[in-house]
């Protein structure tokens, strides 16, 4: 288990458990975009949480504060490639801070502890997308020193055409 300290207060980041896939599934809907699209059918979460699991390139956080409550989250995973040289990239994806501590610093605290870790595990590169929608967030990842130096492309699989 790692920690990161925000404002103070000492997070612990821990290998989110099944159990904690109620609370994860809270974060992602807690936000005008993840309203939208996020269920209260906790089925679907309690699957994708036990496929990713067995992964051991998927590395899902559950960042705890103080009394054990998740705070955040976010979802990481090394890619081995062939571009680059045969390099690793890390993917982040979900980054979800509980209402209360956006703003905090607990974000960029996140990020930095991701890159970290992807280091440790040979990756060379860090990648993510942001929804076009989340104006913030690109602010965020630009401040972060990343670029918006891809546009990305996305496709339904379901249902079939």
């Amino acid at each position: 288990m790692d920690s990161i300290t925000v404002d103070g207060r000492e997070l612990a980041i821990t290998r989110a458990t099944e159990a904690d896939v109620p609370a994860l599934a809270a974060l992602l809907a807690d936000d005008e975009l993840g309203a939208q699209r996020e269920s209260d059918d906790l089925a679907p979460y309690v699957f994708a949480f036990q496929e990713i699991d067995k992964d051991d390139n998927q590395f899902l956080v559950a960042a705890r504060d103080e009394g054990g409550t998740v705070v955040a989250t976010m979802q990481l995973t090394v890619i081995p490639v062939l571009s680059r040289g045969g390099a690793k990239r890390l993917q982040i994806e979900a980054v979800r801070v509980s209402a209360v501590l956006r703003g905090s610093g607990l974000g960029s605290a996140l990020i930095r502890w991701a890159h970290a870790y992807g280091q440790q595990r040979g990756a060379t590169l860090a990648q993510l997308t942001s929804d076009k929608s989340r104006v913030d967030a690109h602010r965020f990842y630009a401040a972060l020193r990343y670029e918006a130096s891809h546009e990305g492309f996305k496709r339904a699989l379901w249902p079939p055409l």
